[in-house]
């Protein structure tokens, strides 16, 4: 069990990941079909003993693109240990624009709303906007594949007004050891348990907003409330000045100085 966890948090195996699949059964027909084949990593998912599989699609899979018709036979479980990552063949990636929340409640969707309306506009080489929606186990390892920065989105109870959109960065005593459930997404355990697994980015923010109700509250609204959807464009626009001022800058000096 740890060494395929081991294998599930190194470089390579995070989603968006490419790998060759090497599957050890050998005597499945499916086994067969897949050796030696490129695929691209999905996502990441634990099972209810608590093993990990990666979720691939084959590259040279016509099928792989049909929308929400893709996943019957389209899609493939795997082991970690099942997989040769290749990581001469991945993008270069300098900062992880996460969105999170749930979006079955309410303004918890907040982060989620975010990225989407990123994701429709240009942005800097380097920079992946990914919706991880309440999939923490997914957030820690791509936390830990090589990012630089991180900016994390999401509705956070800070004390202020309803919409309030605010910037915090985490400071040291907000990684201390804490058991984490990798089925939810609270965005300080997902960090701590990246944290004590020693795979973050040397710079992490929080992007947050203030909600109009509990986010804990299982309210099974999909929509957000009049306040926290007028931050959403604020929001945004935070994160996308931070992409084009800050961060880049931080990057540039950093490769000049190598």
């Amino acid at each position: 069990m740890s060494g395929e966890g081991e294998s599930a948090g190194g470089r390579g195996t995070a989603p968006g990941s490419r790998v060759r699949l090497r599957p050890r059964g050998g005597a499945d027909i499916f086994d067969l079909a897949l050796l030696g084949r490129t695929a691209v990593v999905e996502r990441v998912e634990e099972d209810m003993e608590g093993g990990v599989h990666l979720v691939v699609a084959l590259d040279d899979d016509p099928g792989r693109d049909l929308g929400p018709y893709n996943q019957l036979g389209h899609r493939f479980f795997v082991r970690p240990d099942e997989v040769e990552p290749l990581p001469g063949e991945a993008p270069s990636r300098t900062v992880l624009v996460a969105g999170i929340g749930n979006v079955f409640h309410g303004d918890d969707g907040f982060g989620v709303e975010v990225v989407r309306r990123l994701r429709a506009r240009p942005r800097p080489p380097g920079v992946d906007v990914v919706d991880f929606g309440i999939r923490g186990l997914d957030l820690m390892y791509a936390l830990g594949d090589g990012y630089e920065a991180a900016v994390l989105v999401d509705a956070a109870e800070r004390g202020h007004a309803p919409g309030t959109v605010s910037l915090v960065e985490p400071g040291p005593d907000d990684f201390g050891g804490v058991a984490v459930d990798a089925h939810g997404l609270d965005p300080a355990r997902v960090l701590r348990l990246a944290r004590d697994n020693g795979r973050v980015p040397p710079r992490i923010l929080l992007v947050a907003c203030e909600p109009s109700a509990r986010t804990t509250d299982a309210t099974w609204e999909m929509r957000l409330s009049a306040p926290v959807a007028a931050g959403v464009e604020e929001a945004a626009a935070l994160v996308e000045r931070l992409l084009a001022e800050e961060f880049t800058q931080e990057l540039a000096q950093e490769g000049a100085g190598g």
